[in-house]
């Protein structure tokens, strides 16, 4: 799970293995497998990295290469 900002500052747990799609508009739109749809105000990038993080702390991967 990753923590992100909705608009209205409201911080929300995602299951970041069921995001589908991310869309700029330019907040980030992100699309669920279900269909729901949420907007936060992290970048695009920052989504990433959170995912990242978040796997390698599941999967024990090392990013101190």
């Amino acid at each position: 799970m990753i923590v992100l900002t909705k608009l209205n500052n409201q911080q929300i747990l995602l299951n970041c293995a069921q995001i589908e799609a991310v869309e700029l508009i330019p907040d980030s739109k992100i699309v669920m497998m279900n269909g729901k749809v949420h907007i936060v105000k992290e970048s695009a990038e920052e989504i990433i990295e959170k995912t990242i993080e978040y796997n390698g702390r599941i999967h024990c991967y090392h990013t101190d290469r």
